[in-house]
């Protein structure tokens, strides 16, 4: 009890018939310093509020009701919270409100996906060049600060960085100032050990790339072995209870196209999200119109094996259309960037291993918050260059035709 106290506090919240007084927020650090909650700490104005003091513990214990009390609190903080204006330097010119970061952690991979990487590989850039945690970890909290409640860490593999349980674990202490979900994609080749500690230290959402059911196909997509290895990351993290444990799998026409209702009957006992991604232009993957199949036409060859199989309703920011066939454990989704794009719902943003910030996962334009940080630049100067690149971001990407021409970097140096 005393610990909701505090977080009573900390929140600002009032005893019964008081009013907070107003503060006037007027930079990051004058909030910090004052102990406000993380996303007012942008905010140019004057606000006030009263709500109900915290009952006490004695109270509580009577009625049986301690669970009830933190529950109370959070959901009056979480309304609070909705009534606040977003930050203006995630908002773009569309109003689109941006809340979801993809943080790519390495250029490096132990696999060769063909999809995502040249068969002759990829130039990495220097190892100078790579953030490091400190900086991961400060323009992580810079975002959280700003409204970012997501999260993900990507690659390359981004469990193939030495400290990536120590790097976990400093994102977890940003919770507090409002992080919500710390979320990873990885290919489960090097998780299996790792995954226990990265879970105790806050990581809860984790996709899992697999594009085949086939050990052997498995061999030809990746050029490289370890089906085994991914199946039983899948186990372990669904054991921890990981809820749900998705799946992403890269479709292609003639490449494992035929294996889309092996992979819905592989939610029939698994609580999984299985997400079949629509094949996208990247640099050197050689991409082909002829290849893509559209998510309509995997949908019409579901049902005629699952005439039942519907539709489930998705979040507003939701990048996966969700269905689900009625009695089985787990469901199915599809990423539809090419032949129905979501950019109008779009709140993420990304930022590359090098430190590049990517407003768009099709668009060639970033500006280097790395060298921002290694000259010295302080944090509202950053804010500043973010906000300008936020709002420049378009309204939706070029489409397929051009999007095959426009030259950007191949999947492994974005981070997906």
């Amino acid at each position: 009890m005393a610990s909701l106290r505090r977080l009573a506090a900390s929140r600002n919240l009032a005893a019964p018939h008081k009013t907070v007084p107003a503060v006037r927020f007027t930079t990051p650090q004058h909030a910090a310093r004052l102990g406000a909650i993380p996303s007012l700490n942008v905010l140019h104005h004057t606000r006030s509020f009263s709500l109900p003091a915290l009952a006490n513990e004695e109270d509580d214990v009577i009625a049986g009701n301690k669970h009830s009390t933190r529950h109370r609190v959070q959901a009056k903080i979480a309304a609070i919270d909705q009534e606040r204006p977003f930050s203006k330097v995630l908002t773009d010119n569309f109003s689109r409100q941006h809340t979801y970061l993809r943080i790519s952690l390495t250029e490096k991979c132990n696999l060769r996906c063909t999809y995502c990487m040249p068969a002759e590989g990829v130039d990495l850039s220097p190892k100078d060049n790579i953030l490091t945690t400190p900086e991961i970890i400060r323009l992580a909290r810079l975002f959280v600060q700003e409204g970012v409640t997501k999260i993900r860490l990507t690659g390359g593999e981004p469990t193939v960085r030495k400290d990536i349980i120590e790097l976990v674990e400093q994102l977890g202490e940003l919770q507090p100032l409002g992080l919500k979900t710390i979320a990873m994609t990885s290919n489960g080749i090097a998780l299996k050990r790792k995954l226990p500690s990265m879970v105790s230290s806050g990581l809860n959402l984790l996709n899992l790339s697999l594009d085949t059911l086939d050990r052997f196909k498995f061999e030809l997509m990746t050029r490289r072995k370890g089906f085994e290895r991914v199946m039983e990351t899948i186990d372990d993290a669904l054991a921890l209870g990981m809820d749900p444990v998705k799946v992403n799998c890269v479709v292609m026409r003639g490449t494992n196209d035929k294996e889309v209702l092996d992979f819905v009957e592989f939610t029939r006992n698994k609580k999984v999200d299985v997400r079949f991604i629509e094949y996208m232009p990247f640099g050197g993957n050689k991409w082909k119109e002829n290849k893509l199949v559209p998510y309509q036409e995997l949908i019409d060859n579901i049902r005629t094996v699952h005439p039942t199989f519907k539709k489930l309703v998705d979040d507003p920011n939701d990048t996966s259309k969700a269905y689900h066939v009625p009695g089985f454990a787990g469901q199915v989704g599809f990423i539809t960037s090419m032949s129905d794009h979501f950019c109008g719902t779009c709140n993420r943003l990304r930022i590359t291993a090098d430190g590049n910030l990517k407003v768009c996962l099709f668009g060639n334009t970033e500006v280097s918050l790395r060298d921002m940080m290694r000259q010295g630049k302080n944090d509202d100067e950053l804010r500043e260059v973010i906000e300008m690149a936020v709002k420049n971001k378009k309204k939706q990407h070029a489409g397929v035709s051009n999007l095959v021409n426009m030259k950007n970097r191949p999947m492994i140096l974005i981070g997906g």
